[in-house]
């Protein structure tokens, strides 16, 4: 069965000494979704975690799932993904 929902794809980018979030998403019908991202927390250590609530909706097809990406130096890596909302991940800080 051909996927129809609009997959958000919520890409962080953890880089260093700065951060910054991302936001993409895959195939849709006639429109993006709406995607917003939040965290409670504001500093995390080098090594920690950051917790992220993400809240997508398509008025189209509906939402399968969120993934969540880390993008560094160019090259995305998969954190992981929720199918189901509120749509949350602990994701890495790296250590340096």
């Amino acid at each position: 069965m051909k996927r129809l929902a609009a997959t958000a794809a919520i890409t962080l980018l953890l880089a260093g000494c700065g951060g910054g979030i991302y936001l993409g998403w895959g195939d849709w019908d006639d429109g993006a979704p709406s995607v917003s991202i939040t965290t409670a927390q504001t500093s995390v250590a080098a090594g920690g975690s950051l917790h992220v609530v993400a809240a997508a909706a398509d008025n189209d097809s509906g939402i399968d799932e969120v993934a969540f990406y880390r993008v560094d130096g160019g090259s995305d890596t998969r954190l992981g993904s929720d199918g189901s909302a509120p749509y949350e991940w602990d994701v890495p800080v790296p250590a340096d």
